[in-house]
């Protein structure tokens, strides 16, 4: 696939961004220092995407759903995605404004699709936070000496976040350089425990891949490996938050859209080694597939490395752990506070304040802070209710996605010509549709019943809690109509469009 990248003309500097957001009816009076770098951006969107917290959260369950061809999933999950971080690109090159999603679902389609997808993406980001901080717990208070239960998981969720925010509000050059070093910890924690769980503690060859081990007898393989595929759907997600950060980044319509791509290349590679990794390291498969073994993970990891190196590679999880909140965060306050500047989020004077010293939103961080510490203590009083919270994350991540490729598919129809640095040209719409036929098949796999057995409402709990949250907004939206609020530009990527009375 040829990508149309049109030749720079001289180095844009720190002025040229400021004006070209101002073309795009932002003022730069107040803004966003840009001084994170290419490199950071891509960091951020790795720690973000963090394949440890994904596979290390997820590998035990998917093994014994699907057995070692569970593997495949991180593969075909990881193009998919690789073509809605095309289609991001594209947009974010046009649209290079703090937010992400938002500003481009309402640039491109009009107030009410940005508004609604504004809303999703924020509850999704907000819970998966929480969802972040609380798995991180068990792997703190186990390197702490902390006996085990619910109230050491939930007070070190808790110092994960605390932690995070204040880093958060150290502004963007410390975003930076801790994303960076959470970077290179993640990825050189993933291939030293990968090398030395090859060199020392492989007990398989590569032909496991292939079998099954007798994970889904009975039913329908492919259903078991679609459900199995949940380990990739949860890992590549993160390469937004590159374009979240868009006013912090200079030239961002070259910058990134290849820190996009580079972060799902080099997070898809982290994830499928380290995954690698550990099923050859599986001693007994049919012991993870019947459920006697159920930390397969920890156990390979404790003989692999001892107790002292058990130790060790604990502490890189935990710094996988936190820097994938501190980018949540980043993202998520950096979303905040796009819709609150446009003045369509209740509070929006007091979210939208802006720190002239560290040049971050305060108020919309401690909102990105609050709001998951909030879930995680609330799983004290119900650990229903937080599964139930958490389960939207992943599926209100993909709702939003697909919002905006539904968007950008809508104005190119109706005559959208992208003209930022970064453009498909005839590729457009064919890659278009099928990111969003990709994006399709992720939604109805993750909202597949899996377990009969269970009942009603676990079954269907992921569709359950995705339409409380669309329909929480339609009525938020209908009372308030916030979306008619600001004079923020809206539907101009479709001059005849724009030229129509807001809805």
């Amino acid at each position: 696939m040829r990508v149309e990248t049109p030749e720079p003309v001289g180095e844009l500097d720190v002025d040229d961004d400021a004006q070209h957001l101002a073309s795009l009816g932002y003022s730069y009076e107040r803004q966003f220092k840009r001084e994170m770098t290419f490199w950071g951006n891509v960091s951020l969107g790795f720690t973000y995407l963090s394949p440890v917290v994904a596979i290390y959260s997820l590998f035990a369950a998917s093994l014994s759903v699907a057995g070692p061809p569970m593997f495949w999933s991180l593969v075909i999950v990881g193009v998919g995605q690789l073509l809605v971080a095309t289609v991001f690109g594209e947009v974010v090159a046009a649209y290079p404004v703090a937010g992400g999603v938002y500003p481009w679902s309402r640039r491109l389609w009009g107030r009410k699709w940005g508004w609604m997808n504004g809303w999703v993406y924020l509850v999704a980001l907000l819970t998966t936070i929480a969802s972040v901080a609380y798995g991180a717990g068990p792997f703190l208070s186990t390197l702490a000496g902390m006996e085990s239960s619910v109230d050491a998981t939930i007070l070190c969720g808790l110092v994960v976040i605390a932690l995070a925010t204040v880093l958060n509000l150290g502004g963007t050059k410390v975003l930076n350089a801790v994303a960076m070093i959470g970077l290179l910890a993640e990825l050189g924690g993933a291939l030293v425990v990968g090398i030395w769980l090859l060199a020392t503690a492989r007990h398989h060859d590569l032909s496991v891949l292939f079998q099954t081990f007798g994970a889904g007898e009975g039913n329908n393989y492919f259903f078991a490996f679609a459900a199995a595929g949940l380990i990739g759907i949860f890992q590549y997600y993160g390469f937004e938050a590159c374009g979240d950060v868009a006013e912090e980044v200079p030239n961002p319509g070259r910058t990134i859209p290849k820190a996009m791509r580079m972060t799902i290349y080099i997070g898809g590679f982290a994830a499928m080694f380290v995954c690698l990794s550990l099923i050859l390291a599986v001693p007994d498969f049919a012991a993870v597939i019947s459920g006697t073994e159920t930390d397969p993970v920890g156990n390979i990891l404790l003989s692999a490395f001892g107790p002292i190196g058990f130790k060790a590679v604990l502490a890189v999880v935990l710094i996988s752990f936190l820097s994938c909140v501190l980018s949540l965060q980043a993202a998520t306050s950096r979303l905040a506070y796009s819709m609150a500047r446009d003045g369509i989020l209740p509070a929006s004077k007091l979210l939208s304040a802006f720190s002239e010293s560290r040049h971050v939103p305060p108020y919309a961080l401690l909102l990105a802070g609050l709001v998951p510490a909030l879930i995680v203590i609330g799983s004290k009083v119900s650990s229903d209710a937080l599964t139930v919270i958490i389960s939207f994350a992943a599926m209100g991540m993909y709702m939003g996605f697909q919002m905006v490729v539904v968007a950008a598919l809508r104005a190119r129809i109706l005559g959208w010509k992208p003209n930022g640095a970064f453009r498909l040209g005839v590729w457009g719409i064919p890659v278009n549709i099928a990111a969003l036929a990709w994006g399709v098949l992720g939604m109805v796999d993750m909202a597949w019943p899996r377990t009969p057995e269970d009942g009603w409402f676990a079954n269907h709990v992921v569709l359950i809690s995705a339409v409380t949250v669309v329909a929480l907004g339609l009525l938020y939206m209908a009372w308030k109509k916030p979306h008619l609020k600001g004079d923020a530009p809206a539907a101009d990527a479709v001059p005849a469009l724009s030229a129509r009375p807001p809805l």
